[in-house]
């Protein structure tokens, strides 16, 4: 759906479910006071990047006095290495004495991904992001949250990505009735059955389908 649409939706959308004590984790367009008050009294908790569309927040968090705390993990991942660093700071008392962070925000979370290819000659990256979160250090340790957010990044990765991407699913012309809904769980149906096939590059695995109508039949053990 459109970006403003998404938007508008995330409060009607877990409005049949309990979320009490659940942990709900949101990319940086949900990072929103309205989201965050509406979970806190769902009796949810949450997990929200920062980017750079909360300047203010950003440059907040970015203020903090990370130097002081660390943690760090080293391994190898998805044909690279990669070390990861995440470090917390509670928001309750408020650190830099500039009033309420965000709605029920209790730790402050920065998480440095330093990584590079496994081929020789491969350049190291490095990337930064910002978190908060509404969980105490008492309910969740830095370890654990970082944990959280990498889940979430290999939803949007395998899931959402190759919807906008290799669907083009945003520049889709079916807006009426359920049509959008039913060709969602159409293109969720396509992803979910090339996986266990084997496929990762789901783009070429469409093409590769496409070229004989017979496959896609063997995929789904229909033969």
């Amino acid at each position: 759906m459109p970006k403003s649409g998404e938007f508008a939706a995330v409060p009607d959308l877990p409005a049949g479910l309990d979320l009490r004590e659940v942990l709900i984790t949101a990319d940086a367009l949900h990072t929103q006071r309205s989201h965050a008050r509406h979970l806190h009294e769902r009796g949810g908790h949450y997990v929200m990047t920062v980017k750079a569309n909360q300047p203010t927040l950003l440059t907040r968090l970015r203020a903090l006095p990370w130097a002081q705390i660390g943690a760090a993990a080293r391994e190898r991942a998805r044909g690279r290495v990669e070390t990861r660093t995440i470090s917390g700071v509670n928001l309750q008392p408020c650190p830099d004495l500039g009033g309420e962070f965000f709605p029920h925000a209790a730790q402050a979370i920065k998480l440095v991904r330093r990584r590079r290819p496994l081929r020789p000659g491969g350049r190291w990256k490095t990337v930064t992001v910002y978190a908060i979160t509404s969980l105490t250090a008492f309910q969740a340790d830095p370890v654990l949250l970082a944990g959280r957010i990498r889940g979430h990044w290999g939803v949007e990765n395998r899931l959402h990505w190759v919807r906008d991407v290799s669907f083009d699913e945003d520049r889709s012309q079916v807006r009426t009735a359920h049509g959008p809904q039913v060709m969602a769980a159409l293109r969720n149906l396509a992803i979910t059955a090339l996986r266990p096939s084997g496929t990762t590059n789901i783009a070429a695995g469409l093409r590769h389908h496409a070229r004989d109508t017979r496959r896609p039949l063997v995929t789904y053990g229909l033969t």
